[in-house]
């Protein structure tokens, strides 16, 4: 090559080293409304971000030190939390496995060789001795000059990856909160619910010993004793069925603390959450922090950097290679100019035929591609649902709440009435079962759906990644 020709093709080897056959990255489009239905929102849909936003202890909106303490210990000891982590870190490993192809391989090799060869060795000398030594100490060196920028699609695909797994820890580890903010709910409703019934309880038991005095002094009829007897009994039932419920949240929440059930006990709660404010307006960007959403988005980017992969296979593959050491036959120095040996030179691998496997591969790329695509738009638009949902939930269960409330407030008031016109002789014991019954599920169905705004308020808050707060 002329010396002035040499600069120039330096700078087409750099030049084609910038080359990708990958396509330019777009993240899909998805078609959605600029704001919330259910509330309104302050701007356009933006695109999936990583979940470095994500709020890092958003059930401390709840205020509750025991919800506080039950996550902390789920960090800390849930099993599926913990192989969560250790795929991210082998997705971590296998992207840095990738990024090593970006740099010379460099290996070393020594053989002390005592052998001996047949003396129908071909081409033999009389004089070669049938046993000798053959020592040999050697660098190698290999590099993939990489102009189509397959080796760097490789490692772009598997960093995406890794960002993706990341999202997935991400996202394991807020599914988990939200089972166990879910469950706790849950738990400190039925705490509500069995100091409702344990209430009732009393009630139920004061009324059957009038009942029975009264039928003892011949003022109350059998039937209103039986009655009585039957409402305690009704009301102790429900209160085992509370207990029973009660046990199963609690295994639930061991299980995903890291306990075993038998071990996992958790003292009943003396009073109900509170129910944090929602704002009057949540905007659409809060969805950037769902990992979900972002692990999608780098599966896109990945599928299409594996587009690249495919098609650079086509193309003719240029690496260095190079060999330098010594080999001597006996005791010798291997370092000696007699004893060195060296090789450089390129080495080309072109595919001439494959019986169609690299456009096979590519259209695998681009199925697989197409396929990432699709289910980043499902993930976008369950993120919606799951925001719309809870929102429409939390509205019509404060309404529901409040006439819920309005209906126990007259339950109560008809059941005092009831039992004061009973102990006057005014009425018979029927009106009273029928107004404590009244008046208890009343009570009941208030907590139920009180616990059912604490879940549909968590349901929120995961939704949006971890709360309201940027």
């Amino acid at each position: 090559m002329r010396p002035r020709l040499k600069p120039i093709a330096a700078l087409m080897l750099l030049a084609l080293q910038g080359c990708s056959m990958a396509p330019a990255y777009k993240a899909p489009t998805v078609d959605l409304p600029t704001h919330y239905r259910e509330q309104t929102g302050d701007g356009p849909w933006h695109s999936a971000q990583t979940c470095d936003l994500l709020a890092p202890e958003w059930w401390k909106l709840y205020n509750d030190p025991r919800l506080d303490d039950l996550q902390q210990r789920l960090l800390k000891a849930n099993p599926d939390l913990a192989a969560a982590l250790a795929h991210f870190d082998a997705s971590q490993a296998y992207a840095s496995q990738l990024r090593a192809g970006l740099f010379p391989q460099i290996t070393a090799s020594a053989q002390p060789l005592r052998q001996r060869q047949s003396d129908s060795r071909p081409l033999r000398g009389s004089t070669q001795p049938s046993v000798y030594n053959s020592d040999t100490a050697g660098f190698s060196l290999g590099y993939d000059l990489d102009l189509w920028g397959k080796v760097r699609n490789q490692v772009a695909a598997g960093d995406a990856q890794a960002q993706a797994s990341g999202d997935d820890l991400a996202a394991a580890r807020l599914s988990l909160q939200h089972q166990l903010a879910t469950l706790y709910v849950q738990l400190n409703g039925l705490d509500a619910q069995a100091r409702i019934l344990n209430s009732s309880l009393q009630d139920f038991s004061q009324a059957l010993q009038l009942t029975r005095s009264r039928y003892e002094g011949q003022i109350a009829s059998e039937l209103d004793l039986t009655r009585a007897q039957n409402q305690l009994a009704q009301a102790k039932a429900q209160w085992d069925d509370v207990r029973g419920q009660r046990n199963l949240t609690e295994h639930a929440i061991g299980e995903l603390v890291g306990v075993a059930a038998s071990d996992f006990t958790l003292a009943p709660s003396q009073g109900l959450m509170k129910l944090p404010k929602t704002p009057a307006q949540l905007p659409s960007h809060l969805l950037q922090r769902r990992p979900d959403i972002a692990a999608a988005e780098r599966r896109v980017f990945a599928a299409n950097a594996n587009i690249g992969v495919a098609k650079a296979a086509w193309y003719p593959d240029f690496s260095l290679t190079g060999l330098i050491g010594g080999q001597t036959q006996g005791v010798g120095n291997l370092l000696s100019a007699s004893n060195r040996y060296w090789a450089l030179g390129p080495l080309v691998n072109m595919p001439i035929f494959d019986g169609g496997r690299l456009s096979a591969n590519e259209r695998q790329a681009n199925a697989e591609f197409e396929e990432a695509s699709a289910h980043y738009r499902s993930q976008v638009l369950k993120a919606v649902r799951e925001v719309e949902d809870n929102l429409a939930q939390l509205r019509d269960l404060q309404q529901q709440a409040q006439d819920e409330q309005a209906a126990a407030d007259a339950a109560q008031h008809t059941q005092s009435l009831a039992m004061n016109s009973y102990q006057a002789g005014a009425v018979s014991y029927l009106d009273v079962v029928t107004a404590q019954t009244a008046a208890l599920q009343a009570q009941r169905t208030l907590q139920a759906v009180q616990t059912r705004q604490l879940q549909a308020s968590v349901g929120l808050v995961t939704a949006l990644g971890g709360g309201w707060r940027r």
